[in-house]
């Protein structure tokens, strides 16, 4: 059902969904602080909105690996061709069909509420991230703001971003340690680190 949703507004996302404030989406980028060269999963990259930025961190000599549930979204995404070392993964996140430790950060730009089994897909994510590596979830709007908008569309009613005492839980429930999370009226940002 889901992924039957987002296909469904993959050629309107951007028009009419997806943050269009280039400013917001440059300053969350720097907030992850990649590094020059890093292999970076992006979870949920939907139409590719945020993979400019992502590529930009970095660099040439880095790589993102673009994954999302809806192929139609993965195509637009495509279409834009945001640079050379990106890669485009159809699957679904409680199951990638990658090797374990692959990755040097994990980002899930907008996507998070949208996980239907949260617990796995942190696990899940646990599993192809390097030893140290880092995750992040952000958003470049408020919690609130994003749980209000999600609660007048049906098909997405129950795809809530969690406050922060539940995230904490979710991620040292999944082992996940140094975590961190900010939010305020501007947006939401949470990491954590797998242990080396």
């Amino acid at each position: 059902m889901l992924r039957e949703y987002f296909n469904g507004k993959a050629d309107i996302w951007d028009e009419n969904v997806a943050e269009k404030d280039t400013a917001k989406l440059t300053q969350m980028a720097e907030r992850l602080e990649l590094e020059p060269g890093s292999v970076v999963l992006d979870v949920g990259t939907g139409t590719g909105v945020f993979l400019p930025y992502l590529l930009k961190s970095i660099g040439e000599k880095g790589k993102v690996v673009a994954l999302d549930v809806a192929e139609d979204m993965l195509a637009e995404a495509r279409v834009k061709k945001p640079g050379r070392n990106v890669e485009y993964l159809l699957a679904d996140i409680t199951d990638i069909p990658l090797y374990g430790e692959m990755f040097d950060s994990i980002v899930c730009y907008s996507s998070f509420p949208h996980f239907q089994d949260k617990p796995k897909a942190l696990t899940e994510m646990k599993r192809v991230m390097k030893s140290g590596g880092r995750l992040f979830i952000c958003h470049t709007s408020s919690r609130a703001h994003i749980n209000e908008i999600h609660s007048q569309i049906p098909e997405v009613k129950d795809d809530t971003l969690p406050d922060g005492d539940e995230m904490r839980l979710l991620m040292s429930g999944a082992g996940y340690t140094g975590i961190k999370i900010e939010e305020n009226n501007e947006s939401y940002f949470a990491s954590a680190e797998k242990p080396g």
